[in-house]
């Protein structure tokens, strides 16, 4: 059995089609799924109430929180954390699970599992193309566990921490418990990321993201450092018919910079990235 913990905060435009294929192709007793609603005031509940999973209520929003919960009542490993606009298959979960029962290269047994990525950009704007035709080039963007929705996590895994800290970079957090050795990327199976849809939602994103990033930062160390040239020195400079969307880039990173300095710590919804067509 795998254990999917899905937190979810106001996703009922999507969790019912996520978690309808996600079980699909499960036999009985293969997947213990526990979503995970935390302060929603929308149908989460109700729509992820009518499927074969455990649904867990939190009066309060916050992701750490909600994933904790989860931990605290998942029967078993491996564990996989899924966000709840991700469309996966128990394919992919049964890729990632045997990922981690395989030594590698090396002959070390991974403890981490990610697969590849697919960003959907088709009908976005022009900057939010730029932005993801840098970023998706990234060396970090490849080899980190983080952006792609889904990590999986052995026993082993899952014992390198007790909880999850009280910070938005939940994905980074884990990426910074796991040595290059000790994770896979599976280029095998991927995970459709919607991206945004509107440009000032995608600056909202990255603004969260990096808010959360200093915040991890400041209190925990081994955390992968964040460089801010390898947008030009890894992808530009050898690729330099891509230096027009190297300025967008650019700019949209400062923006979210600067805006990320004022504020706490709050879990933003992307709401533009989840008007994709489909039914609760």
């Amino acid at each position: 059995m795998t254990s999917v913990i899905i937190a979810a905060y106001n996703e009922a435009a999507v969790i019912g089609r996520n978690l309808d294929r996600l079980l699909a192709g499960a036999a009985p007793g293969e997947l213990d799924v526990v979503v995970v609603a935390n302060g929603c005031v929308d149908e989460t509940v109700a729509v992820a109430s009518t499927r074969a999973v455990r649904v867990l209520d939190l009066p309060s929003p916050g992701k750490a929180a909600a994933l904790n919960a989860g931990d605290a009542v998942a029967e078993s490993t491996p564990r996989i954390y899924l966000d709840a606009d991700v469309a996966t298959t128990t394919s992919t979960v049964r890729a990632l699970a045997d990922a981690l029962t395989r030594p590698g290269p090396d002959g070390t047994t991974p403890l981490a599992a990610v697969p590849d990525r697919h960003l959907v950009v088709t009908g976005r704007p022009l900057a939010v193309r730029c932005y993801y035709a840098i970023q998706s080039r990234l060396p970090a963007a490849r080899t980190g566990l983080y952006g792609r929705g889904m990590i999986a996590l052995s026993a082993a895994g899952r014992a390198r921490f007790e909880q999850f800290p009280e910070v938005l970079a939940d994905d980074l957090f884990l990426d910074s418990l796991f040595s290059a050795q000790e994770r896979v990327v599976l280029t095998s199976v991927t995970t459709e990321v919607e991206t945004p849809r509107r440009t000032r939602d995608l600056v909202a994103r990255l603004t969260r993201v990096r808010r959360g990033n200093v915040a991890l930062r400041a209190r925990s160390a081994g955390v992968r450092a964040s460089s801010r040239t390898s947008w030009l020195t890894d992808v530009v400079l050898r690729r330099p018919w891509l230096a027009p969307a190297g300025v967008v880039y650019a700019v949209l990173t400062l923006v979210a910079d600067r805006r990320a300095r004022g504020g706490g710590e709050r879990w933003e919804l992307d709401t533009s990235s989840r008007l994709a067509g489909g039914t609760p």
